[in-house]
């Protein structure tokens, strides 16, 4: 046996003051873990879990001690250890720079949807650049915290309005034929305005970077101008002339306008012109509301947040030394099969790509969670990617042979997600409800999605430390496995329909 690089930690008194510092119970968890492995090499992972519980037991009071510690005992190498415990940490602890554009972003849906009734489609895309604006360029002034507090809830507050608006803007304006490749093109652009940020972060920093994303919400404002109101707005506001030069704009000149404004104005006058909580009691009103708001919720519980947040490691492990590239080849994945989504929707139809998409994750996750399984075979369950953190930082390359298992998880789901439930959930969402609950339904969901996104990210450590690893990622397998049934049972294939046909489907009637 090599000899070890790490002193043995029986004599170390930073395990010594752990123990007396622990009760009972984490005092004979501690000196099982430790004391319960076989000299030399095997010391790091003695240290590791003696650092893990460092965590655990919350001394943070005792940081001064525990750097001093690792340098007395590890030399030079306990920098790049304690800088991996600080970023761990940053990573998982509650911040509410993390959380405040989730919580923006849910009340942003909310004003959404009573933007899109009052002002129209047009007019509320407009607005909402504003609060971009002012939030980045209170971002690139911030002296202190709460301006950067203000920043991101006005950076929020208009992602949860443009979330609500942009769909439902291409949804009545395009033609039934290209409405899936359309509809699909927002997640895509989501996605190449994440991977473009991944890669300006190699070379600019936050200011910068809060300069280059004021840009798009200001071309998104001045581009708005020569943009036409939807057709089914102006027709629901009686202006028929106005209605009818838009589609005219959107169709061309030869296109049959007249009847597509007459089809329009027949679905709106059978639906009635507002909005009761009666309306509630039709199948044509409740049950899309119901699709809507449970897709919202199966999107956020597939795990998204769980992946990405483990991404870095994942790659690590398999010898991805650069972090900030890892991001770039996570976000290259995303845009490369959002793109294929987009030009297959209106061919393989929203239904099928959900199915196969959900069926793709549930069996990424499954894998996860054997994969972590494997991991707590040789560590204490509860370590998580910390241990692999720190074991990478003292030298050694543990599980080699799983690592190929992590990526492999992670490349299927990621491509599965892109395939479907990224950029499907907010195309139905724009497409099933009837004309009079567009603006409030639409809120409701986006109300959804962003307070499960803020939920699944708050609970996610909880969910680690109540089911482990394993059982974390085994939930979220289940959970593809519940949309993929979900999907078949209840969500309609929208290909090729207007979105009157849509909702005589949920009427039981036949559509025109």
């Amino acid at each position: 046996m090599r000899k070890s690089l790490i002193p043995n930690p029986n004599n170390s008194p930073l395990l010594q003051r752990l123990l007396r510092k622990a009760s009972t119970a984490s005092k004979r968890n501690v000196t099982a873990t430790v004391f319960n492995k076989v000299e030399t090499v095997e010391n790091k992972m003695k240290w590791t879990n003696v650092l893990y519980k460092a965590e655990e037991l919350e001394i943070k009071d005792d940081e001064d001690m525990l750097r001093s510690s690792l340098k007395k005992e590890w030399g030079d190498r306990s920098k790049n250890i304690v800088e991996k415990m600080q970023k761990r940490q940053e990573e998982t602890e509650e911040h509410p720079t993390s959380s405040i554009v989730t919580v923006g972003a849910a009340a942003g849906g909310l004003l959404g949807g009573w933007m899109v009734e009052k002002f129209g489609r047009k007019l509320s895309l407009m607005f909402c650049s504003l609060p971009f604006v002012f939030g980045f360029t209170m971002i690139i002034a911030a002296q202190n915290v709460f301006m950067l507090y203000v920043g991101r809830v006005l950076t929020g507050l208009a992602s949860g309005v443009t979330s609500l608006v942009v769909p439902l803007y291409i949804s009545e304006m395009a033609h039934e034929r290209v409405r899936g490749t359309l509809g699909s093109c927002v997640q895509l652009m989501v996605v190449i305005g994440i991977m473009g940020v991944y890669l300006a972060g190699l070379y600019l920093d936050w200011r910068w970077l809060a300069i280059c994303c004021s840009i798009p919400p200001t071309l998104l404002m001045v581009c708005m101008c020569f943009m036409p109101e939807t057709p089914r707005f102006l027709l629901s506001q009686g202006k028929r002339r106005e209605a009818e030069e838009a589609l005219r704009f959107l169709r061309g000149p030869d296109a049959p306008i007249e009847w597509e404004c007459a089809r329009i104005e027949d679905a709106c006058n059978e639906e009635g012109s507002r909005f009761q909580m009666s309306d509630l009691k039709d199948p044509g009103v409740y049950k899309p509301v119901m699709i809507g708001v449970m897709l919202m919720i199966f999107q956020q519980m597939t795990g998204i947040n769980a992946i990405m947040f483990y991404a870095e490691n994942i790659f690590e492990q398999a010898h991805f030394k650069e972090s900030d590239l890892a991001s770039v080849i996570v976000g290259l994945i995303q845009v490369v099969f959002t793109g294929v989504a987009a030009l297959i929707m209106d061919r393989a139809g929203r239904k099928i790509l959900l199915i196969i998409s959900g069926v793709a994750m549930a069996i990424s996750t499954t894998a996860f969670g054997v994969y972590f399984y494997l991991v707590s075979k040789n560590h204490p369950p509860t370590l998580g990617l910390l241990v692999l953190d720190i074991q990478s930082t003292a030298g050694e390359e543990p599980h080699a042979d799983l690592a190929w298992l992590a990526l492999a998880s992670m490349a299927v789901f990621i491509t599965g997600f892109a395939l479907g439930w990224g950029p499907i959930p907010w195309l139905i969402m724009s497409e099933i409800f009837p004309y009079k609950i567009r603006g409030v339904a639409s809120a409701v969901c986006v109300l959804t999605n962003w307070s499960m996104a803020f939920i699944i990210t708050k609970t996610f450590q909880d969910m680690m430390s109540l089911l482990s690893s394993a059982g974390t990622f085994w939930l979220f397998a289940s959970m593809c496995t519940a949309n993929v049934i979900f999907t078949i049972a209840f969500v309609p294939e929208t290909k090729g329909k207007t979105l009157e046909q849509i909702q005589a489907i949920f009427r039981g009637t036949s559509g025109p």
